[in-house]
């Protein structure tokens, strides 16, 4: 057992939330020894301190056990199951309904280590590395994320990200905000050819205005990207694979409405604006 408690760990009402929706062991072979609340609290910390898994301190498990853990939740989509799970727990305790009626996409371009793959130039920001493109609700909380080269389009990856949808889980979504970089003849197609209920809403800035200016709908998105820079794994992006990318995002994003659902003592209330 864990002897220190570190600012990123999980108090037990916490972990009570996430525990149910943990795969359980698989059967035959050697029981079980490992803690998972150590396991999840030492995924959180290289999650939000940004340090290699080898820096791991050792009041964790040893840090292969823990980036077993974190691989294997990885490929089974266990990262994506709880950040489904919890999403509807927080609309509801916001008072919102379970699922929305608007949703926000949006890229951010940030620089890379030295990876072999899936690195590219954005000569809009002028970034070498990847990017992630996100949809949000809005509440700002996740619905869906892919990481691609920086130098993918954005209306080219919004065709995937939109498409990793479960419709069926969005019954009431009428509308997805974005900006002009998603105005292309052929994202507005593919997105009508689907047949869904909802379509793509475009804001454009007003004729003539010059400089930065804040366009209604965008914030929204925005301020979830704030929320991520917080996680100092996402200063730049470290992962040799984008799947990894996606799931540090899943990660941060799950903490984030953990913190919500459970708040520490002391801990103050979020309030939001009605959206939708």
């Amino acid at each position: 057992m864990k002897t220190t408690n570190y600012p990123s760990d999980l108090t037990d009402e916490q972990f009570a939330l996430l525990e149910p929706l943990l795969p359980p062991a698989k059967p035959g072979g050697r029981p079980r020894e490992v803690n998972l609340h150590d396991i999840i609290d030492g995924i959180l910390y290289v999650n939000r301190t940004g340090c290699q898994w080898r820096a791991l301190p050792h009041d964790y498990p040893p840090w292969s056990t823990v980036y077993h853990y974190f691989r294997t939740w990885r490929n089974d989509e266990t990262w994506q199951l709880l950040n489904e799970t919890l999403r509807p727990q927080v609309r509801v305790q916001a008072g919102r309904p379970p699922t929305p009626q608007t949703a926000y996409i949006d890229s951010q371009s940030v620089k890379s280590s030295h990876l072999p793959s899936a690195v590219g130039y954005d000569p809009g920001k002028k970034i070498s590395g990847r990017k992630r493109h996100i949809v949000v609700d809005s509440m700002g909380l996740l619905m869906a994320v892919l990481v691609t080269a920086a130098s993918v389009p954005d209306a080219v990856a919004a065709e995937d990200a939109l498409a990793m949808f479960l419709w069926s889980a969005f019954p009431r979504l009428r509308r997805v905000w974005a900006d002009t970089a998603y105005a292309t003849r052929a994202l507005l197609a593919t997105v009508a050819s689907w047949g869904q209920r909802w379509t793509v809403q475009i804001v454009r800035r007003a004729a003539g205005v010059q400089g930065w200016v804040l366009l209604p709908k965008r914030w929204v998105v925005e301020r979830t990207f704030g929320w991520l820079i917080r996680y100092r794994r996402h200063s730049r992006d470290y992962e040799q694979r984008t799947q990894s990318s996606e799931a540090m995002i899943y990660i941060s994003m799950i903490d984030r409405m953990v913190h919500r659902l459970k708040p520490e003592r002391g801990h103050h209330r979020f309030y939001y604006r009605k959206a939708g």
